[in-house]
């Protein structure tokens, strides 16, 4: 199947406004379907569910946005980036399409905005309830975030450099690294991803958006715990190769996590949404036969 070029996938969507800024999202499938929230990483954006869309939104009614900071959405310099605040922006685009009841996919950066939304699903309050979850590689952990060289670099005083020295070029020596080896990024991706990162000036902000690896560190209580207390299914899949969350995440995830629902993707890197489709939809699909919904 074709990929969904980044104009259609913009075509397709809308904007709603947070704090004086605008969003882009989009939704598909029967409005009547089971909801699926998919929550994409760093430092791409929703784009990165393409290639898992048509399918699952012949069984689900699908929504995504770009949170703020990423792909077409607003990329203000003088903003206080958090996962807080992109767990606020999930729950306005929940209201927004009047979501009563949901189940989320997410991927890194997306895995931990999907801890706080499990964490207050904990907690009393009116909100959407919270069926499931299903984590792609991300930083669950802390102390198993192996960070990438550029990564450390952009968060320390050098960060304002290194993000202006940022070219496609490094973008694409990035990826190969966290990549499989048999699922390497074409160019057609790399152009994507460049495409939408630098879209709103929003290399600049890279430096405030990296500022996730240690709010990580200081909510880890509460983040972990909300794995550790979860009363809906959670499940686990796996690029194993992936040199920042791969086989030593999961390793950890089965020692943390009570009964552990885990796919394990050998020779696929950081991004198995992108690099094994077919193999991440049948893991998916096969976790909600499980509780039939």
């Amino acid at each position: 199947m074709n990929p969904i070029s980044t104009n259609a996938w913009l075509s397709a969507g809308n904007f709603f406004e947070h704090r004086g800024h605008r969003i882009f999202w989009r939704a598909s499938g029967a409005p009547d379907a089971p909801v699926l929230l998919l929550i994409h990483g760093f430092p791409t954006s929703s784009w990165d569910w393409e290639a898992l869309w048509p399918e699952l939104a012949q069984r689900y009614r699908v929504v995504t946005l770009d949170m703020i900071g990423f792909g077409f959405s607003d990329k203000p310099r003088d903003y206080e980036y958090s996962i807080l605040d992109q767990a606020d922006i999930h729950e306005a685009l929940l209201r927004h399409c009047d979501v009563s009841a949901y189940h989320i996919l997410a991927h890194d950066y997306g895995d931990t905005v999907a801890q706080e939304l499990l964490a207050r699903s904990l907690e009393p309050g009116q909100r959407p309830q919270l069926a499931s979850v299903c984590f792609l590689n991300g930083g669950l952990f802390p102390e198993t975030h192996r960070p990438v060289l550029v990564q450390k670099l952009l968060l320390s005083a050098l960060g304002p450099l290194i993000a202006r020295l940022t070219s496609k070029r490094t973008l694409a020596r990035s990826m190969a690294r966290i990549f499989g080896p048999q699922t390497q990024p074409s160019p057609m991706l790399i152009d994507a991803f460049w495409q939408l990162m630098t879209l709103h000036d929003g290399l600049k902000i890279l430096p405030l958006l990296i500022r996730y690896m240690p709010e990580r560190r200081l909510r880890r209580a509460r983040w972990v715990g909300a794995l550790q207390q979860a009363g809906v299914p959670l499940k686990l899949i796996d690029g194993t190769h992936d040199p920042i969350s791969g086989a030593h995440m999961v390793q950890r995830y089965r020692e943390l996590i009570a009964d552990p629902d885990v796919t394990e993707l050998p020779g696929i890197g950081h991004y198995p949404q992108v690099e094994a489709p077919a193999s991440v939809l049948a893991a998916y699909l096969e976790f909600r036969q499980k509780f039939l919904h």
